[in-house]
Formats: C-alpha cells, sequence, structure tokens
C-alpha cells in the first residue's frame, strides 16, 4: 500500500511540475532594420506571442502583420498595402524546436546559446531556417534574443524597381521576448 501511494505522489508531483513547464509571451517584440546607402527603414512590433515548451523544445512566434510600427506613417502604409499585403496576409509565424535543449537548464539562472530549426512564413511563404540566439534564464523568467537575416526575395516580397534602392534585397531581423512560466 505504501508503494502504491509512493507512486502516486510522484505520478502528481510529475504532472503539476509538467503543468508549469510552458513559458509563454503577448508582448514580445520583434524589429526589422533594412540598410541602404539611400535610406535606412526600421520598425518595431510589441505585441508578440510566442511559446516555448522546455520540456519538448517546442518555440513558436506569431506576429500581426500590422502591428509594426515606423517612424513615418507613409512608410508604414506603403509596408502593408504594398509589399506585405497585411489585409490579405495578416500575419507571420515561426514554429520549431530547439535543437540544443539538452544543453539549456531551465531550472537555473544563467544565459544559454540555443540553435533552433523550424519553418518560418512570411508573406504566406513557408521557409525551413536555423536560427541561433540567446535564451537567459533570470529568477524563473525567461528571455529570449535572436537576429538573422531575411531575404525578401525568398518570401515573395517584390522591391518595385523605383524604389530599389531605399530598401535592401535583405532585411536583419531581431527577436526579443520575455516570457514567465504559465500553466
Amino acid at each position: 500500500m505504501k508503494t502504491i501511494g509512493t507512486l502516486v505522489i510522484i505520478t502528481l508531483m510529475n504532472i503539476m511540475c509538467y503543468g508549469q513547464s510552458i513559458y509563454k509571451t503577448r508582448n514580445g517584440q520583434a524589429f526589422f532594420f533594412s540598410n541602404t546607402p539611400m535610406e535606412n527603414i526600421e520598425a518595431v512590433n510589441n505585441e508578440v506571442n510566442s511559446m516555448i515548451n522546455p520540456i519538448t523544445g517546442e518555440i513558436v512566434f506569431a506576429v500581426l502583420v500590422k502591428g509594426f510600427r515606423f517612424e513615418k506613417a507613409l512608410m508604414e502604409e506603403h509596408f502593408n498595402e504594398n509589399y506585405m499585403q497585411s489585409d490579405k496576409i495578416p500575419k507571420s509565424t515561426f514554429q520549431g524546436k530547439i535543437i540544443n535543449l539538452a544543453e539549456i537548464d531551465f531550472t537555473k539562472d544563467g544565459t544559454y546559446p540555443v540553435k533552433v530549426d523550424g519553418d518560418l512564413t512570411i508573406h504566406g511563404v513557408k521557409k525551413h531556417i536555423t536560427p541561433s540566439g540567446t535564451l537567459i534564464i533570470d529568477k524563473g523568467k525567461v528571455t529570449v534574443k535572436s537576429t538573422f537575416p531575411v531575404k525578401l526575395a525568398d518570401y515573395n516580397i517584390e522591391r518595385p524597381a523605383l524604389v530599389a534602392e531605399k530598401i535592401a534585397e535583405s532585411v536583419e531581423v531581431k527577436i526579443d521576448c520575455r516570457y514567465e512560466a504559465k500553466i
């Protein structure tokens, strides 16, 4: 009888631990930067939704395209209407896995290099990517930071000849998300 009771307690403890192990955010940040000799273009989105499952290594991001804010309203309008067609294709996503999960201890404060393997979908086009970044654990809170290039042509984002000198062929994307543990 003691053995059964002990097994039940251990099982319940495992269920409770697994139930608390999902990290989520609804206010992560995504930035992009286009650098050309003619003009720099940058935007930020402060409404990135993301989730990390530290047991499976699954990591997902969802970004509403219209959430990007620009210095100039006209840039924002052109971005949404002419390039991203955000009324027709409203969001971009990433779904993948942390491939070096065994090297990360979610119970211990520290800074961990992280490698991710998955699919990035922008402008309705899905491409396989393998970005790297940093995962920081501080007092039970998780932060993920990553910077990677996105080639516009890979996602069927056209640069009209009239403005091609003002828009880079490849933009730099930065992710900065702070997560909290959720049941």
